[in-house]
Order: C-alpha cells, then sequence, then structure tokens
C-alpha cells in the first residue's frame, strides 16, 4: 500500500496533450462585398446623361472610344469637320486651277508675241509643181504677178484613184485660207469631194481671159471652177471674193 501524496502536488508533466490538426480545405474564393441597400451599385457610372463603360466614354450621345488612345486610333472626325471640309473644297480647287492656268498663259502669250506662233510656215511649192510637171497628168499652171502678202502654206502632188491632183494652199494678205486644185480626176467626182454635195453652180464669169463657173461650197467658202477637156482648176477658200478672183486671174 501506496503512502498517501500530498493534495498540493502537482505532476511534474503539465504539457497538454496535441490534437489532431484539421486537413487544409480549398480556399474559398473572396466574394465581393455586396452593396447595402439603396446605395449604388458598383460599375458603369452614369452622371450627366454621362456612362463610362468598357473605356468607353459616352457623353450626349457621342462615344469617345477608351481602347483608341491605348492602339493609337484616332476617333472618326465629326459631321462638322466633313461640312468645313466640304466648304473649303470649291476655293481650294479654284486656287489650284489658277496657278495651273497661269504659267500656262504666261507661255501662250511668250509663243504668239516673240516666237510668232500663230503664224502659218511657209512652204516651197518648188517640189510638189516639178513633180507634177513630171507626171504629165495634166497642164500645170502657178499663179504669177501675187505680191509678197500671198504665202504658200501647203503644195503637195499626188495620185489617186482615177487621176492625179496637185494642191496649192495660200494665205491671203488678210490672214484668210484659199487653195487652187488642179486634177484629172473627173469632175463628177472632183467637185463633190472639193465643194461637198451642197456645191452648186452660180453663174459664169471671165477672168483672165478664161471663162470660169462661181460654185457654192462649204458653209463659209465660195469656189471658182474652171473646166477644161484634161483637167479640172478649182480655187475656192474662205477669203474674200476680190481675193479669189486674184488669185484664179493669177493663173493665166
Amino acid at each position: 500500500m501506496e503512502p498517501a501524496q500530498p493534495a498540493d502536488r502537482v505532476p511534474a508533466d503539465q504539457t497538454a496533450p496535441e490534437l489532431p490538426s484539421a486537413p487544409p480545405g480549398p480556399t474559398q474564393p473572396a466574394t465581393p462585398e455586396e452593396p447595402a441597400w439603396g446605395e449604388p451599385a458598383t460599375g458603369p457610372a452614369e452622371a450627366g446623361g454621362a456612362a463610362v463603360a468598357d473605356g468607353a466614354v459616352v457623353a450626349g450621345g457621342a462615344a469617345v472610344a477608351g481602347g483608341a488612345a491605348e492602339t493609337g486610333e484616332s476617333p472618326a472626325p465629326s459631321a462638322a469637320a466633313d461640312a468645313n471640309r466640304s466648304e473649303r473644297s470649291p476655293k481650294d480647287m479654284a486656287v489650284s486651277l489658277l496657278v495651273l492656268l497661269v504659267p500656262i498663259a504666261l507661255l501662250l502669250a511668250f509663243y504668239r508675241g516673240f516666237l510668232g506662233g500663230d503664224q502659218a510656215a511657209v512652204v516651197d511649192p518648188a517640189p510638189a509643181l516639178d513633180s507634177a510637171q513630171a507626171a504629165a497628168a495634166f497642164p500645170v499652171s502657178q499663179p504669177q504677178g501675187l505680191d509678197e502678202g500671198w504665202r504658200t502654206v501647203r503644195a503637195d502632188f499626188r495620185t489617186v484613184e482615177g487621176g492625179s491632183t496637185l494642191r496649192l494652199g495660200y494665205l491671203t494678205p488678210e490672214g484668210r485660207g484659199a487653195q487652187v486644185v488642179q486634177s484629172s480626176v473627173p469632175p463628177e467626182r472632183l467637185l463633190p469631194a472639193e465643194l461637198t454635195d451642197q456645191g452648186q453652180p452660180q453663174g459664169r464669169t471671165d477672168l483672165a481671159g478664161r471663162t470660169w463657173q462661181r460654185y457654192t461650197a462649204r458653209s463659209n467658202e465660195q469656189a471658182f471652177v474652171l473646166l477644161e477637156p484634161d483637167r479640172t482648176v478649182i480655187v475656192v477658200g474662205d477669203a474674200r471674193h476680190s481675193e479669189l478672183r486674184e488669185l484664179a486671174g493669177a493663173l493665166g
């Protein structure tokens, strides 16, 4: 039998026994704090008709994408900017056209005033006359006795269907056109080709001892026609009646 222990004796080992720890469970996601009743919910802010949602600011019906600043894209131009551009474009076009026309006008003035751009080029009729005489298709006549105001601007001889034709073009002292056509082509084919189908005889006239027939021609032209057995001679142009008579009489 053991002896009794004193009442105030404390056991030597006072360490509390270890309890088994609870197994780790899944971490619960933090739940957002719900707003108190009566407070506006967190989200797109609305104030004075302006809303901010998903990076876009909407104010007064106009939207500015917040993402545009991040991507470097500029917002579309407003209707007022388009209206201003459309109002300026006719003026800009007129200024551009004026800038182009001024140098052109200066060049034309220089060409006409200093280079004689309005003056017709004078040609030598000798080669064409020599060719016509060598062909011996018809008697060849050259105007004689014309003053210096008459300038030869065309001279060609060619063989065509049904005959040959010599054409001499002149610029009269008054700056009008006239030409002498000598051809072995039959008159019924030559006259409509040179005077058009509207060419009609208007009577006869004597020039340098020969009888010519006056004809109408194109709208502003008149003609003198000499009909011979082996050739037809036509003096036609928009020159004055007196100048055409002078040219026809110079053929002899």
